[in-house]
């Protein structure tokens, strides 16, 4: 099927030395099995995407572009894009989720004690200077996280009505924006009284764990993320409480990775901008 127009009748193999490439006679547009995936214009081979693949679905914490580089025999410049490829094919996740849905956010942003004096924020403490992400687990099913400017009762009621089904159960922690939540049946939890699971069974800490995984991905692997990319870590720590479970056979998911690999595509002009 032609990748440009979707024509699947017109097609031919090009001849002479360029083997792998086709053209579509309907709209007259070259192309190969790269054309519009994450593995579009590369020289590194397929096998060590394939490699590549395996190490990010099976690395519990992930893996930096430093030891992939090790790993399958390039430099760690190629490296890096390919992992911000592959990050992006984690990514755009447009399901609802149902059920009881936990919600927390968390901020990212460093240590003040670890950071260079020129670096320093001095916040005093609290958020400020640091990057806020809102996550929701559904209990048994997956998770959604993404990066937010703001943590104010218009944003958060927005994300939970734009990922969640109305009338879901919403647990949260006692943050204020997250009272007057209307759709559903809302209840929380009050940390500052020393209160983690409430009456009912009601808590977020599966939601909590997204953020223990995740900062140990930060601080102990990747070692620094910028606000431009943290989405994209975020994608892949996502997909793999999602789809790469240790639970599910290692083939399954290697299958639902691929799968959205034929979906994606970033350029390395896209990925620097």
């Amino acid at each position: 099927m032609c990748p440009h127009c979707g024509g699947d009748i017109r097609i031919t193999a090009r001849g002479g030395k360029r083997l792998g490439y086709y053209r579509c006679r309907d709209c007259d547009s070259g192309f190969t099995v790269r054309t519009w995936t994450i593995f579009e214009r590369s020289h590194v081979p397929l096998h060590k995407w394939i490699f590549a693949i395996y190490l990010v679905v099976t690395s519990r914490k992930g893996i930096s572009s430093m030891q992939l580089s090790k790993e399958i025999g390039v430099t760690q410049k190629p490296a890096w894009f390919m992992l911000g490829r592959l990050r992006e094919a984690c990514g755009d996740d447009t399901g609802m989720l149902r059920g009881i849905i936990e919600v927390e956010e968390v901020y990212i942003g460093g240590q003040e004690k670890n950071k260079h004096a020129s670096k320093k924020t001095h916040p005093g403490g609290g958020p400020k200077g640091k990057q806020a992400v809102l996550g929701m687990r559904g209990r048994g099913g997956k998770s959604i996280a993404m990066p937010f400017a703001a943590t104010d009762k218009p944003t958060l009621h927005a994300a939970i009505h734009r990922h969640v089904e109305p009338d879901s159960k919403v647990y949260t922690d006692e943050h204020g924006s997250y009272t007057g939540l209307r759709g559903y049946e809302h209840h929380h939890v009050k940390h500052s009284a020393g209160e983690y699971v409430g009456a009912n069974d009601i808590h977020i800490n599966a939601a909590e764990s997204m953020w223990a995984l995740l900062k140990r991905g930060l601080f102990g692997v990747w070692h620094k993320a910028s606000r431009k990319h943290l989405h994209r870590y975020i994608n892949e720590a996502t997909f793999r409480l999602n789809e790469a479970n240790c639970e599910v056979h290692t083939t399954d998911r290697l299958s639902a990775f691929t799968d959205k690999a034929f979906r994606h595509r970033l350029t390395y002009r896209r990925l620097i901008a």
